[in-house]
């Protein structure tokens, strides 16, 4: 785990040693003005020497202010060097997030992966700080204060011995204990962010269906988890103060008892027996701090632990070292192709697919729901690899080629349209950064899409807001194809996203496709006959396997599942009318 974080605060390495440097002359300096208190007390008060007093009181003065400017430089110096942790861990993240395959997306939950992105960085950087500053001031201030205490008087330093010892095994009780505690907590923030991530993206369906009610219950039961859990983990932690005040005000009467006896015998001054006291203070404060920082660090090692699960997943798919670079034509051909998304031989979404496509062929595809019909299309540009079988796309194996310059000659218009936050034309640009204005009009006429732009007060820099709650369905998929059609793939393929435009639309929309991009290699999912009815080949899927292979009058002829989908949606029709 560390070995994974390390790299992350190296940019910030002059900072995280500057941090302890400072701590170190800052307790140091605190350690010496008890001792010179004791000077005054004795030599000074006891000697009725004022010039003794004014003297060694503005050594005191100068000390406390170089050891106020040492803690303010490690305060800067320690902030600086978590919060650049906190940076680089979340960019870290983030990068490798977009890197990931849609098999490790599989594996994370959207909340999951805020809540490490957001609450788990948080908290590695305040344990980050707090092991820069408090664990080095501690350990530093309890060895110098202890030094010290012992020069004072040794025997009655013992005190402090009994005292370490007593609290080291609490502490490494607690540490043992609540760590478990701790990370099923956080597994608990990841359901309560998914809990208010759904309600939140659903708010319409939510408020259409009245279940408001039902969803609170929902919420309040999520929460009420975390609270039981996060009471189960603070039971353990609140021990610690108790235990550490009964420990301080146990040496404090010990101390003061057995210091009135020494200085009664003459073995001790008053001087001494007060900064005895007050290097008592400081050695139980030391362990105070050990006892907090103990606590954050434990909360912290699993927030790294599930950072480190981020930041250690590997793309299951990636370009191969020697990679072709470019995609020859859009020809498709599926040999002996079995896919499992859970890479299980026995339990296949896709069994034995064979399928050749030639480069420009418009290509229908057909199934019910669950034939696996998205999931064939997803192997082309490589969003999933084959569990066995070969994929291949302008003659090679998909797994030949470079992923950028595979998936630049792939568009893919998804089930689920999706549209960013920004203007029409920003989100279009996603598919060529450098299009010029003409271009976004033309591919936004071959979508259908530029009559309803052209409606909008700011046209095409009208904004879309987050999600695309601003347009209606079927314009945003019209939006999407057309940001799909400007980056001018050799393969275009539309996800049943045609599913909400009126099939006057849809027809418009696939005569365009014949007329404006003939040699592009075009496939359609579909659930409408009338979408896919004018393609070269139409490919129907029944339990990921194919049932049949021909155009519309070969398949009316001989495919039973397409015979009973054309009469169904042909009967539809009729009483319709």
């Amino acid at each position: 785990m560390l070995n994974t974080l390390k790299p992350y605060a190296r940019e910030f390495k002059w900072q995280a040693i500057l941090t302890p440097i400072f701590i170190i002359l800052e307790v140091i300096l605190e350690m010496v003005i008890p001792r010179l208190m004791a000077n005054i007390i004795d030599n000074g008060l006891g000697k009725s020497d004022v010039n003794y007093v004014v003297r060694v009181g503005l050594m005191m003065v100068a000390i406390a202010m170089c050891s106020l400017v040492c803690g303010a430089l490690a305060g800067k110096y320690g902030a600086i060097a978590s919060t650049g942790l906190a940076r680089n861990l979340r960019a870290g993240m983030y990068e490798n997030i977009q890197e990931f395959s849609f098999s490790n997306i599989d594996k994370f939950s959207t909340a999951g992966l805020v809540t490490r992105l957001t609450t788990d960085v948080t908290n590695v950087q305040n344990a980050y700080q707090m092991l820069l500053r408090m664990f080095t001031r501690a350990p530093i201030t309890l060895i110098v204060a202890m030094t010290m205490a012992f020069m004072v008087n040794a025997r009655l330093s013992l005190v402090f011995l009994a005292a370490i010892v007593f609290l080291g095994i609490v502490i490494l009780f607690l540490m043992g204990r609540v760590g478990p505690y701790f990370r099923e907590m956080f597994e608990k923030y990841d359901a309560l962010n998914a809990n208010v991530q759904e309600n939140l993206t659903g708010i319409r369906v939510v408020k259409a269906y009245v279940r408001e009610e039902h969803e609170t219950k929902k919420f309040r039961k999520t929460s009420e988890l975390l609270y039981q859990c996060s009471i189960r983990a603070e039971k353990l932690m609140v021990m610690v103060m108790p235990i550490m005040q009964f420990t301080v005000y146990t040496c404090i009467l010990l101390l003061s008892w057995l210091g009135a006896k020494v200085i009664v015998v003459g073995d001790m001054t008053t001087g001494n027996l007060m900064s005895l006291l007050t290097y008592t203070m400081n050695i139980l404060m030391s362990l105070m701090m050990i006892a907090m920082v103990t606590v954050m660090v434990s909360m912290a090692k699993s927030s790294a632990e599930r950072i480190c699960e981020v930041l250690g997943e590997k793309s299951s798919i990636a370009s191969p070292k020697e990679a072709a670079g470019q995609v020859l034509d859009g020809s498709i051909s599926f040999e002996d192709v079995c896919f499992s998304y859970h890479g299980d031989q026995e339990n296949l979404h896709l069994s034995h697919v064979n399928l050749k496509i030639a480069s420009g062929q418009t290509v229908g595809i057909l199934g019910g729901t669950g034939s696996a019909k998205s999931t064939l299309v997803q192997l082309i540009p490589r969003l999933y690899d084959v569990t066995s079988g070969s994929v291949k796309v302008g003659g090679r194996d998909v797994r030949e080629y470079d992923l950028e310059a595979l998936r630049n000659e792939v568009s893919m218009v998804l089930q689920k349209n999706v549209l960013f936050s920004g203007t029409i034309a920003e989100n279009l640009r996603w598919g060529n950064p450098e299009a010029s204005q003409e271009e976004l009009e033309r591919v936004c006429r071959l979508a259908c899409a530029h009559e309803f732009i052209e409606k909008f007060p700011d046209s095409y820099e009208t904004r879309i807001e987050q999600g695309g709650t601003n347009v209606s369905g079927g314009q945003k998929q019209r939006l999407c194809i057309a940001r799909a059609l400007l980056k001018k793939p050799k393969i275009l393929i539309l996800d049943d996203s045609t599913s909400a435009v009126d099939t006057h639309t849809d027809a418009m929309i696939r005569k365009a496709f014949r007329e404006e991009i003939p040699e592009t290699t075009k496939l359609i999912i579909a659930q409408r006959i009338s979408s896919v009815q004018d393609a070269d080949v139409i490919v129907v899927l029944n339990d990921g396997r194919i049932d049949g292979v021909g155009t519309h009058e070969e398949l009316l002829a001989s495919n039973a599942i397409y015979q009973e989908v054309y009469h169904s949606q042909q009967k539809g029709g009729e009483d319709h009318e």
